[in-house]
């Protein structure tokens, strides 16, 4: 009456995180390709493997055109999917994470960080990282720009410098600047 199931290990592909058997409809065909001759010949061999292309070859129907047409799109859309990669980076390259004192009253103040998003950074868990290790409020909120930013009550600037650089080593050192608001004074 119990019966056991049978317990089975998939593999995932690193590169686009499909299994293998699927990596041939991934924009990034190619990088799967290498990645697993890399790291699991055998199965390369079983899916990419002469044999194996014969097999399909005999199962497809296309006419030549059509296989041309279908090369031709497969390998437009990998150069997107590559441009919009190199386009990302880019960005990243160019993106600034900026940390902010701002005066609110008399002593008090708030320290500001933005621009950590566009790393790949789960704002919300770094905001609680952060009023937990300065033992303060923190929180995600809207700048005026309607973009998000992490807001830490108290004057901890270089503090979280330091911190960003050390447990994000995917933000480079030139792009986090430093930069200090002053709030208005009221004429008397």
């Amino acid at each position: 009456m119990s019966e056991q199931a049978d317990t089975r290990t998939v593999l995932y592909c690193a590169v686009c995180s499909l299994p293998p058997e699927y990596c041939e409809f991934s924009p990034s065909r190619k990088k799967c390709e290498q990645w697993l001759q890399g790291a699991h010949p055998g199965e390369h061999e079983r899916l990419y493997g002469d044999q194996a292309i014969a097999q399909k070859m005999a199962m497809t129907s296309l006419s030549e055109e059509k296989e041309a047409k279908e090369a031709a799109k497969m390998e437009k859309a990998e150069q997107k999917s590559e441009a919009r990669m190199a386009r990302d980076m880019e960005k990243k390259k160019a993106s600034k994470v900026v940390i902010k004192r701002i005066e609110r009253s008399k002593r008090k103040s708030v320290t500001t960080v933005f621009g950590l998003d566009v790393f790949g950074i789960d704002l919300k868990s770094t905001a609680k990282m952060f009023a937990s290790h300065f033992a303060c409020g923190g929180s995600v909120a809207k700048n005026p720009q309607g973009l998000d930013e992490i807001v830490v009550q108290g004057d901890f600037t270089h503090e979280i410098q330091d911190i960003i650089l050390a447990k994000f080593p995917k933000v480079p050192r030139e792009n986090v600047e430093i930069g200090a608001e002053e709030k208005k004074k009221k004429k008397e």
